[in-house]
């Protein structure tokens, strides 16, 4: 049994760096070429000079609400608001609908959204039974795991969602060799088994996806005979990344290439430092460019201990949206990035909003190792100009405020 999807999970890290950096130039000529959102977005662009993750940052960050809007405006004359690069036909075999809604086309390729890598680092082969309780109608989660599945070489039950009975009935019948879906569900389809003394010894092993995977659930599914492993996608984008035997935070995906950026922005962060998740797919299909899925996470230090040599990341660490009202006023993470990039002297900052409702106080908190003259009073006329609030300014050394990704702490009493 060969430990590793394909070769390219193996690949120094220099190499793998200089391969995305060879093959990004193409795809962002690609997107404004296929795909006329892209030609909107990335009008001026010169795609033969994106060939540097810094370059790549100069780019606009185009996040999942501004998808929405954009397909919205357009959607008289094409659902897709000018994201897809395939038209309706052979090539675009299915078209899924996430909320909002969203449209989505899946491209003719087998394992459009690569699900099949996290499935192998799950431990599933060729041969095997996937029992897939992932929904099947409308959204694509149900289709990106059989199609990964299908890449291996497995076979697949297209359980769905609900029906609990007949799901256990079906796998006591089949003996599934491993279950993909919710990790909920599963605990529910486990429990229930355990209630009527169904025994399922073929069920060892799950991929699990679509909300939080805690240690303490992990736990509780082992002890109930099955070895839960997560990978985190989206139906836009499809694997992101994805869990290993290792168990030590989630490795990237071969397909994409992922930034950390600080809420609110499109600037990196450095490697450790809490952000946005932002995202650029080398799917000709569907080509998405700097798409910010919203979602707070961590490049962690070093390589997965399974020899896979790409860069890992912490995992799901929240939502980057903290757009609170304020004084009856939306203040959105981009005024406070704002704020701070006229003080380079200033690090991290976070805005913390105090008080019970109806007496809303905020303060501005930044990191410096040393404050100029007069800057506490700049720093609050800055706030004044940018939210039209008034706000307090404490200046605090470096490493003082908690690396989580928050820019805006909503930290009001409603009771």
């Amino acid at each position: 049994m060969t430990d590793f999807y394909d070769d390219l999970e193996t690949r120094s890290p220099q190499a793998r760096e200089a391969a995305l950096m060879a093959a990004l130039p193409a795809q962002i000529r690609h997107a404004q070429q296929k795909a006329p959102a892209f030609g909107r977005i990335l009008q001026g662009v010169d795609a033969s000079a994106v060939d540097t993750r810094a370059a790549l940052a100069r780019l606009p960050v185009t996040r999942k609400s501004e998808l929405l809007a954009l397909q919205q405006a357009r959607r008289a004359d094409d659902a897709f608001g000018g994201f897809s690069a395939v038209a309706r036909g052979t090539a675009m075999p299915r078209v899924f609908a996430s909320p909002g809604p969203i449209y989505e086309p899946q491209g003719a390729h087998g394992d459009h959204w690569r699900v099949g890598r996290a499935l192998f680092a799950a431990g599933f082969r060729a041969g095997e039974l996937v029992h897939n309780s992932f929904s099947y109608h409308m959204t694509p989660a149900g289709a990106m795991m059989e199609s990964g599945a299908h890449a291996l070489g497995c076979s697949v039950f297209p359980g769905g969602t609900g029906q609990t009975e007949q799901q256990l009935e079906a796998m006591a019948d089949l003996r599934p060799d491993g279950y993909a879906g919710t990790p909920s569900f599963l605990k529910i389809l486990l429990e229930k088994a355990a209630e009527k003394g169904l025994r399922l010894p073929s069920l060892t092993r799950a991929l699990v996806s679509g909300e939080a995977f805690p240690p303490s659930l992990r736990a509780h599914l082992a002890g109930l005979g099955v070895q839960g492993f997560q990978c985190y996608a989206t139906a836009d984008l499809g694997l992101i990344a994805y869990e290993t035997q290792a168990r030590e935070g989630l490795v990237v995906d071969e397909g994409v290439l992922v930034e950390i950026v600080r809420p609110g922005t499109g600037d990196p962060v450095p490697d450790g430092e809490v952000g946005e998740v932002v995202v650029t797919t080398f799917n000709a299909d569907y080509p998405l460019v700097r798409f910010g899925t919203g979602d707070l996470s961590a490049v962690m230090a070093g390589t997965c201990p399974t020899g896979r040599t790409n860069r890992r990341i912490k995992g799901w660490m929240g939502r980057a949206d903290q757009t609170t009202k304020i004084r009856g006023m939306f203040v959105h993470p981009g005024q406070v990035a704002d704020i701070a990039r006229r003080f380079p002297e200033i690090g991290r900052a976070r805005l913390v909003v105090e008080g019970a409702t109806g007496d809303d106080r905020m303060t501005l908190k930044v990191e410096c190792s040393q404050a100029s003259e007069g800057l506490q009073e700049r720093l609050a006329a800055a706030i004044r100009e940018v939210t039209k609030l008034r706000g307090d300014v404490l200046v605090q050394p470096p490493g003082s405020l908690p690396n989580d990704g928050k820019v805006i702490e909503d930290a009001r009493s409603y009771e």
